[in-house]
């Protein structure tokens, strides 16, 4: 199979949608990541310790879909060029399937198997 077998405007729409409800949850998660009020008589300890964990898991997932976006925008920038569906390690064409599953992907399987990106 090669790239042009792929539904290129299915998978672009896919993208976008993908990156519009990321966008849409990172609005609403803003507030996840303010810092934690430092004042010991309005929040207990183990209140704080809570507030702060859940602070650090805001956090993190803000990375992951920072990183997410960065991904999406990098498919997007190859579908534009022509360059979707073609691994960025090995050149041959990405599978379908896989582009099904993560419309992102930059790696044939078999090059995402064998090491490091």
């Amino acid at each position: 199979m090669t790239p042009s077998d792929l539904d290129i405007d299915h998978l672009k729409q896919l993208l976008l949608h993908l990156r519009d409800e990321i966008l849409q949850s990172e609005h609403s998660a803003k507030e996840g990541v303010q810092p934690v009020e430092l004042d010991q008589t309005t929040v207990g300890r183990v209140s704080r310790m809570d507030a702060l964990q859940g602070q650090a898991m805001a956090k993190a997932s803000q990375q992951r879909r920072h990183i997410q976006l960065q991904r999406i925008e990098t498919a997007l920038r190859r579908i534009e060029n022509g360059a979707f569906g073609w691994c960025l390690r090995c050149g041959e064409a990405i599978a379908p399937k896989r582009l099904d599953f993560d419309a992102t992907a930059p790696l044939c399987i078999d090059c995402a198997n064998s090491g490091t990106t």
